[in-house]
């Protein structure tokens, strides 16, 4: 994403931008997974505090589940102490039991949520079944998403024998999760050729002893390998008894290994995630690195840590209370319209059945408008929508604490307590008072969303809802803008249950033209069609003519929808299940004047056997400083299998400027690919024909010291990690995904390639390497597919001096790349590829898959895809073509 493109705005002096973030999804070829460990686990005293490891309320109750998950967590702390050298252990830890499971003294949950879980336990079987794997996305050194475990992974000792215990497994994982590490095999590559024209076993470290095995048994080898191939047939398995003590990486279901790979034991040359993604850092390096290690001191004395304290929570009734500003500010732009139609839509289509439901408006005075109301029928909801606010005050000051000091009376009145409750606060105006409840809004135990409405930016609001888990949102005084609807359609209960929440398909609105015409198409996918409702607003006079097509061609009229005239909405419920294929729509205005019109259409899973597709969008970080990029990310899914190929745009809605709309890519551009699943999420008929379609708010976020003018360039192209190199006959094909002018927008200016025969050399003195050729070689644009071709005869003749260890006969190069754009900018310099000149022009490679070795590994199943630079985040498209291939480049050098 190009960040000048939301710098180049005009923005007062001092003041920090605000981008709302939206993404729709139209396809699905089906895209990497996408999503961070949250704020929630800390680190003091040597330890974690915090953890919060949540149970799917799909799994069915279990009474050895809690056990296995307690016994893994204390095994994994005494394991991590040891293996951290007395740095770090688990001290509290949190255990979500879902509502679904019957009541037995649990506490109640406070601000915990399934959705903000650090571990989560499912039925949900990925690519390798019951294979623990990290999602991660953000690269090396950086924390993840959450580790994902099956509950029979949990509850079968069986698989003990391959994984190893539970707590070191549990470890490995932690290391993804927590230090950014990527995993030491590779089960595309477990074998290479060294530096000395060698073949090895993909290891680390390399102590790590074992036998080569032939077709009929054991044997040497010399046997397995043919001109350095590797002969098909063969394969090594590790010896169960071993003296090496790493890796944790690796394989930590050696019983010796209780280490990470350090400086002396890491092994460079192996083509494994590790070296790629971290520079041929080993894990030590990294861990050392970290904030935490930075802040901590290894314990003093020999004794062991306590063991880890579990606590066992589930949530009660589900409470939410709208908490709705009135004051004069919401007179501006058709605020109070625009804010009852997403109310009202979110207690018609949104809230989930049986929550308990309180309205509460405010200005310098709260006021409860509606006690709770539990809603079991259509009629309840209706009840709720006529007590919503219908007219402003006089008065322009707004009092945040006085509105939320009325929500919890509101909601302490089911059961003494605001523990579990969800407020969801919408204002147009400037608090500068809302730290006065900051520590009564944290003690409460109730989670709180904000809705920050027009230009004013409220800090201390954002902060209220960072600090109890809850999210924000901008809505700009856009009058064609769907922010408001939006925003609504992305605050679900939190519990992980999917089939039971509101999937938003289409949201869209655009300013019509008197007398034209806003026509559009939406997917209906066969995971989707209950509860499926289209929902038409405006915002001036009377509605449109509407009329909708389903996919057999059977249409509905402006007289099929129910119309409130007094909010300006229309809306049509599809009984039953509504039919998969293509919806199309068209709103007529037949005004005489320009009108806003928007659309939005959701649904629910269609079946309790049938995961829907999900999509979430989200940022890095709330905020950042220029000129600090703004990470976005997208993560589409069905249920934890990726959704690949996906075509997904960012729709960046500014606080004083139109719309920017940004392509997402997933091919590369900056990735980090991990070990992606030999399968993706299995298309039906209906979905490869029609695809699928998906709207997700990712929140809101700020940037902060923006200059008032115009400013350098300062962003470089985006590092390049997906460097690869094959021998061809005489010579070398490099392959690469172009990053761009800007990270990963625009097109870079030239290459800069590099070999060295010193894996070392390339490492650490790049600009000393020998500089190949690349003058014919132009840049494509970001996210191509670059291909170059060039004769290493040159260099394997040239004066590269030999490494130490190394022969004359050594014909291994190691090659690495950076891009530079117009302004002589250099992105960092990319992953180190290495190809062996040595190998038989005529034969390749046969690299049998060791199903011993992945029996003992983990494999980090998601296909991750970081958008490298950017800005913010997103209407996402996924559409139901596969995505070309774009003009590949391959330049000849001689």
């Amino acid at each position: 994403m190009n960040w000048r493109l939301l710098y180049n705005m005009t923005h007062r002096d001092n003041v920090d931008p605000v981008g709302s973030l939206k993404f729709v999804t139209l396809l699905v070829a089906l895209i990497p997974e996408l999503l961070f460990l949250g704020a929630g686990v800390k680190l003091q005293d040597n330890g974690y505090d915090g953890l919060l490891i949540a149970i799917n309320p799909q799994v069915s109750e279990d009474q050895n589940l809690i056990p296995n998950i307690k016994e893994m967590i204390t095994e994994a702390s005494f394991y991590l102490f040891n293996a951290t050298k007395r740095r770090v252990f688990f001290r509290n830890i949190k255990i979500l039991i879902p509502a679904t499971w019957k009541a037995n003294n649990y506490s109640k949950v406070k601000q915990e949520l399934y959705e903000k879980a650090n571990v989560i336990v499912t039925d949900w079987y990925g690519a390798h079944g019951d294979d623990p794997y990290t999602l991660q996305y953000r690269g090396c050194g950086k924390e993840g998403k959450y580790i994902h475990f099956t509950s029979n992974f949990l509850l079968n000792d069986d698989l003990t024998a391959g994984y190893g215990p539970r707590g070191r497994v549990f470890v490995h994982e932690w290391a993804h999760l927590r230090w950014g590490l990527f995993d030491e095999y590779n089960d595309e590559k477990p074998f290479y050729i060294n530096g000395q024209n060698q073949v090895k076993v993909t290891r680390c470290s390399s102590d790590i002893a074992g036998i080569f095995v032939c077709e009929k048994g054991p044997c040497p080898q010399e046997n397995c390998i043919i001109s350095k191939l590797f002969k098909e047939g063969c394969m090594f398995i590790y010896n169960s008894t071993q003296n090496a003590t790493a890796s944790i990486m690796f394989m930590q279901s050696l019983s010796s290994v209780v280490e990470f790979c350090n400086a002396r034991t890491h092994n460079q040359e192996a083509p494994n995630l590790q070296n790629q993604m971290c520079s041929l850092r080993s894990a030590w390096d990294v861990i050392t690195d970290s904030a935490d290690f930075n802040h901590s001191f290894p314990m003093n004395g020999t004794q062991l840590p306590p063991p880890p304290v579990f606590s066992l929570i589930q949530p009660g009734d589900k409470v939410v209370c709208l908490v709705l500003d009135v004051s004069s500010k919401m007179a501006e732009a058709n605020r109070l319209l625009r804010l009852q139609q997403a109310v009202e839509f979110y207690l018609m289509q949104i809230v989930e059945i049986h929550t308990f439901v309180g309205i509460v408006s405010f200005n310098s005075k709260g006021e409860i408008r509606a006690q709770l109301h539990q809603i079991n029928s259509d009629d309840d909801r209706k009840l709720l929508v006529s007590h919503l606010p219908m007219t402003v005050s006089a008065e322009a000051e707004t009092s945040v604490c006085s509105g939320l000091k009325k929500g919890f009376e509101v909601v302490e009145k089911l059961n003494g307590k605001a523990y579990g409750s969800v407020m969801i606060l919408v204002t147009s105006g400037d608090d500068e008072h809302i730290d006065n409840c900051l520590l009564t809004a944290l003690s409460s135990g109730s989670t709180i969303h904000s809705i920050a409405m027009g230009s004013s930016v409220v800090e201390n609001l954002e902060e209220l809802s960072r600090r109890t888990g809850g999210l924000k949102f901008f809505v700009p005084d856009e009058s064609n803008s769907n922010s408001m609807i939006d925003a609504f359609s992305r605050i679900s209960s939190g519990t992980g249950d999917i089939f039971q929440q509101c999937i938003q398909l289409e949201s869209t609105g655009e300013n019509v033209k008197p007398h034209h015409q806003l026509k559009n198409t939406v997917t209906m996918d066969d995971s989707v069609g209950n509860d499926t409702t289209f929902l038409v607003t405006w915002q001036i006079s009377g509605p449109p003519e509407i009329l909708l097509f389903d996919p057999n061609g059977r249409k509905y009229y402006t007289n099929n929808f129910i119309t409130n005239p007094a909010l300006q909405i229309a809306r049509l419920y599809i009984p039953g299940t509504a039919e998969p294929g293509l919806w199309t729509y068209t709103l007529n205005n037949t005004h005489h004047s320009l009108q806003a019109l928007k659309m939005t259409v959701t649904s629910r899973a269609s079946s309790s056997a049938m995961l829907p597709a999900t999509v979430e969008a989200f940022v890095e970080r709330d905020s950042t400083r220029f000129p600090h990029p703004v990470m976005i990310y997208a993560n589409v899914r069905k249920g934890i299998y990726p959704i690949l190929n996906a075509t997904v745009t960012a729709t960046i809605e500014p606080e004083a400027a139109d719309p920017i709309v940004l392509k997402l890519f997933d091919n590369g551009a900056g990735n980090i690919q991990m070990n992606a699943p030999r399968k993706s999420a299995g298309r039906s008929e209906e979905e490869q024909k029609w695809g699928i379609s998906r709207v997700s708010s990712g929140g809101s976020f700020s940037v902060l010291g923006v200059p008032a003018g115009p400013h350098p360039d300062v962003f470089p192209p985006c590092k390049i990690t997906d460097l690869q190199a094959v021998k061809v006959e005489d010579e070398v094909t490099l392959s690469w995904t172009a990053p761009g002018e800007d990270y990963d927008q625009g097109q870079a200016n030239s290459y800069e390639i590099r070999i060295s025969k010193s894996l070392q050399n390339i490492q650490d003195d790049f600009n000393n390497a020998i500089l190949v050729n690349t003058s014919k070689l132009n840049p494509q644009q970001a996210g191509t597919k670059e291909v170059f071709t060039f004769s290493p005869k040159l260099f394997t003749n040239g004066p590269d001096h030999q490494p130490d260890g190394e022969t004359q006969e050594s014909h291994r190069i190691y090659v690495a790349i950076r891009a530079i754009d117009k302004n002589s900018l250099k992105s960092v310099i990319s992953n180190i590829a290495q190809a062996s000149l040595f190998i038989s022009p005529n034969s390749a490679p046969i690299l049998t898959r060791d199903h011993l070795i992945l029996k003992g590994v983990l494999t980090a199943m998601g296909s991750i895809g970081i958008i490298c630079l950017t800005i913010v985040v997103t209407h996402c498209t996924l559409n139901r073509k596969k995505r070309a291939d774009k003009k590949e480049n391959g330049t000849k050098l001689i």
